[in-house]
């Protein structure tokens, strides 16, 4: 019984104890994390094959052939994701033509099947974010009223009250998602490119992110008040009604002086 206690009583049974309940709770952390998206497994080796040669050809100058970056020129893409590949070759800020504040959107020079290619090779070098399915972009499935408060609270101090854009510092701006696809909406919130923080699902959840597309959706349909009125919010709207108020108090008093005399 004493060599037990001995046992049980000896000085590095505190640190054992410790590192045992640190092993526990990093287990029990893990399995209860939300699960971020990760690289899309669906892409066949021949997909992954075709998209290397394409990086090799179009995108290895600058972000080199293993992807990893060039200090100063582009960054690594080892562990972006599928969707990141997506978005940025997808809206035509990628491959860039010229340096600059940030890439610009143009004219994609991709089809959709060559961009899933670069996509699923760049998810093979490391795991990601993937491609959101069609449900979790549908807006048909959001609520437009939530998406309005999750939208102004984290996305109107750049983009505007409606999504209009606006400009930045430094020469960069907010872009108008007016006319932004559901999916690059979805992509954009969820790999933060440029200037935009990255709004993970523990930031924003999935269907937060889908509420934000149905308001944006809601918005792209025109303004239902008539002018929008250059779409930067009550502002804007004051000082019209402020001028145009102030003119017919002016024209009044024109009139009543006109016919008094």
């Amino acid at each position: 019984m004493h060599a037990i206690a001995r046992r049980r009583h000896h000085r590095a049974a505190p640190l054992l104890l410790v590192l045992a309940l640190l092993a526990l709770i990093t287990g029990i952390a893990a399995v209860a994390a939300p699960s971020t998206a990760q690289a899309s497994t669906e892409a066949s080796a021949d997909d992954v094959v075709a998209g290397e040669r394409l990086f090799a050809a179009n995108c290895a100058s600058c972000h080199g052939l293993d992807a990893q970056g060039q200090d100063g020129v582009a960054p690594s893409l080892v562990g972006i994701g599928a969707a990141a590949v997506d978005f940025q070759v997808g809206t035509g800020r990628m491959p860039m033509q010229a340096s600059g504040p940030q890439a610009p959107v143009k004219p994609v020079q991709f089809s959709q099947d060559q961009i899933e290619q670069l996509a699923a090779w760049v998810a093979s070098l490391g795991a990601g974010p993937a491609i959101p399915t069609a449900d979790e972009v549908d807006p048909a499935l959001g609520d437009p009223a939530n998406g309005m408060l999750v939208f102004r609270t984290n996305c109107a101090m750049c983009h505007g009250s409606i999504g209009g854009g606006g400009a930045l510092t430094q020469g960069k701006f907010a872009p108008s998602l007016l006319e932004t696809t559901p999916t690059h909406i979805y992509e954009a919130m969820l790999t933060g490119p440029q200037s935009m923080p990255v709004f993970n699902d523990a930031n924003i959840t999935p269907e937060m992110k889908r509420d934000v597309i149905a308001y944006l959706d809601f918005q792209s349909n025109g303004s239902p008040g008539g002018l929008s009125l250059g779409a930067i919010g009550p502002v804007s709207e004051g000082l019209w009604a402020w001028l145009v108020l102030l003119g017919l108090i002016i024209a009044s008093t024109i009139w009543v002086g006109a016919r008094s005399s």
